[in-house]
């Protein structure tokens, strides 16, 4: 295709510009829309990457079988020599550079009971090192302000607790704790009349685990603290109870998580599990400055950690954010069907815009075309000439269905709307993130190729017609 091929092709688009102008505007709206909409498909999932790695690391160190059947049994599936596997890690050449925090976590199942009000609920308890933690939550390697906030725990003595709404509800200490939307519970008759104490055995276990610990409950003597106990097994068997002493109630999100949730610090867990036995970890959290560092960082890590399994005794494995987190692939494949069934339904939308454009062109200029067949245009010349066609149509709309689409996206990044991710509590900013080079060319070239399918059909055809009869067309 010349020089003169592509001016006389524009000339032709020229001639009936209203025409040309509604089927650019079908292609400039078509393209906006799938780029907009892959904008905001791709924030979202950037948040959700996000939010995951904030809560759960890129990585984590388990024992291995922990994920599938060792959820809240720690006696068996406890991490021993924990320290020292997150001394290598932290000091390894080839991994340090890349790591953000390294950090132990222990989950742990146990009962936790409100005895004044005869109140007690099953907990999934966390015991964490609040630092790693805040030092978790802080990271936001995509500007996406998908925060969490600090942990409260932090700077708090070792037998404090965090607990979900849930659980305080569960617990009738919606009163002192301020939880809101907490509609009071009808009395039981076990507590109707007056509020039961605290078991005597319990009681005294309770006491006894304080002293051997050394600690003393926060807000003892204060009548307004909000004390809970929680009885769990210990790695023999036994049971523990320890004193704890509720900071707040928070929402953690999802329902079933938050009727059940009981954060506290790490020295605490692992006393109710492991009593006077050396301290083990359920996971090692590992967070990288970077996600792109990921494959690198977990070829490393699983090096290092079959160095270790012969002398530790202990067979560990590596699992990232998206196995830990297997909503972030299924929204993921849900982003990615909806941008395909979008993309196929706007395209289908071009292809015969552009395509009944292309045939009332030829319609119009069966005459013209027997013209230029009489004058010594052969078949391929026409045909390219209304390819030219649809090729300009489909350049002058990819180029301004691109500014409209950066236009589109700048207003609504800054008109300030936010929206609320599944399993979260707190709203974050809608977002439409256009700098991915894959989706930018991708939808161009798309809405390019759509454009010259449209104009290749007609093409041919006004490339067969005898010459005869195209010139006798009126």
């Amino acid at each position: 295709m010349n020089a003169a091929t592509f001016k006389l092709a524009l000339r032709n688009l020229l001639r009936n510009r209203r025409r040309s102008i509604t089927t650019l505007l079908a292609m400039i709206v078509g393209l906006e829309s799938i780029l907009v909409f892959g904008g905001y498909a791709r924030n979202a999932i950037l948040g959700m990457e996000t939010g995951f790695v904030q809560l759960h690391g890129h990585v984590q160190i388990q024992r291995q079988g922990y994920f599938l059947y060792g959820s809240g049994n720690p006696a068996s599936y406890g991490i021993r020599d924990y320290q020292a596997l997150m001394t290598r890690l932290q000091q390894d050449p080839e991994l340090a550079p890349m790591l953000n925090v390294v950090t132990p976590k222990l989950e742990l199942g146990g009962l936790v009971g409100n005895f004044a009000a005869n109140q007690s609920t099953a907990v999934a308890a966390a015991g964490i090192d609040p630092e790693g933690q805040n030092a978790l939550r802080r990271w936001d390697d995509y500007g996406a302000a998908m925060y969490r906030p600090a942990m409260d725990l932090a700077g708090s003595p070792v037998n404090a607790v965090v607990i979900g709404n849930g659980v305080a509800r569960k617990l009738q200490l919606c009163g002192p704790l301020q939880v809101k939307d907490c509609p009071a519970a009808a009395p039981t008759p076990e507590v109707e009349g007056a509020a039961a104490a605290l078991p005597a055995d319990i009681a005294a276990l309770a006491e006894t685990q304080a002293r051997d610990a050394g600690q003393k409950n926060i807000g003892s003597g204060d009548p307004g603290a909000v004390r809970i106990e929680m009885l769990a097994s210990s790695m023999q068997g036994a049971p523990n109870v320890v004193g704890l002493q509720v900071l707040r109630a928070e929402n953690f999100g999802l329902k079933e998580f938050d009727d059940r949730v009981a954060v506290m610090h790490l020295a605490q867990a692992q006393k109710l599990v492991y009593g006077d036995k050396p301290p083990q970890v359920t996971a090692l959290q590992i967070q990288l400055k970077h996600s792109a560092q990921l494959p690198a960082a977990r070829a490393r890590i699983e090096a290092l950690l079959q160095q270790d399994a012969a002398s530790r005794g202990q067979a560990l494995e590596l699992l990232d954010f998206m196995t830990l987190a297997p909503m972030y692939q299924q929204s993921l494949q849900f982003f990615d069907s909806m941008f395909g069934f979008m993309a196929v339904l706007i395209g289908v939308i071009v292809l015969f815009t552009v395509g009944n454009t292309m045939s009332t062109a030829v319609i119009e200029r069966t005459a013209e075309i027997g013209t230029l067949r009489a004058i010594g245009e052969r078949r391929s010349g026409v045909r390219r000439l209304f390819m030219s066609e649809g090729l300009l149509l489909g350049l002058i709309g990819v180029a301004l269905g691109l500014i409209g689409a950066f236009v589109v996206a700048g207003l609504i990044n800054r008109a300030g709307l936010t929206w609320t991710p599944p399993g979260y509590v707190y709203a974050y900013p809608v977002g439409v993130r256009l700098r991915d080079p894959g989706l930018l060319l991708g939808s161009a070239l798309g809405l390019l190729g759509v454009a010259l399918l449209s104009a290749w059909w007609p093409a041919r055809r006004a490339a067969r017609l005898p010459i005869v009869d195209a010139l006798r067309h009126v």
